[in-house]
């Protein structure tokens, strides 16, 4: 049995404003998550702290690792499709910032702070139109295809 690696022609001719509001989900989530990243892996926790509460009450550890997850989201999302080099890739960070998303809601949520909740509720339908779009309506093609 063959596998086919990329899907028809069809979904490949697509129309230009989805592929520019592709690159443009893609550019404003990869901001979002590179920068809470840095700020989460730069920042002293007890400045941390005073502007997101939750990372003072969980080992450092912990907030560093978010912070790693976050840069790793958002630089996920963008690289491998602005470099077409393993451009499914894209997919598969949308797919895992969806996901964090989700967790992300149900932890603020769970521990009273739903002020925190509606960038996640931006962060969240974004990804999932990254996702949608670059698995199924315009993939990037990887370099040398």
């Amino acid at each position: 049995m063959t596998a086919v690696p990329y899907p028809s022609p069809s979904v490949m001719t697509t129309g230009k404003p989805l592929r520019v509001g592709l690159w443009i989900a893609q550019a404003l989530v990869a901001a979002v998550f590179c920068a809470a990243g840095f700020v989460k892996l730069t920042t002293p926790i007890p400045e941390l702290s005073a502007m997101m509460p939750w990372t003072g009450q969980y080992p450092v550890t912990f907030v560093r690792a978010i912070g790693l997850i976050d840069l790793a989201g958002g630089l996920g999302i963008l690289l491998p499709s602005l470099t077409r080099i393993l451009p499914r890739l894209t997919v598969l960070a949308a797919l895992c910032c969806v996901v964090l998303q989700v967790f992300a809601i149900v932890f603020h949520l769970s521990r009273g702070e739903a002020m925190a909740v509606p960038l996640n509720l931006v962060l969240l339908p974004l990804c999932a139109f990254v996702l949608w779009g670059r698995a199924k309506r315009a993939p990037i093609r990887p370099r040398g295809t």
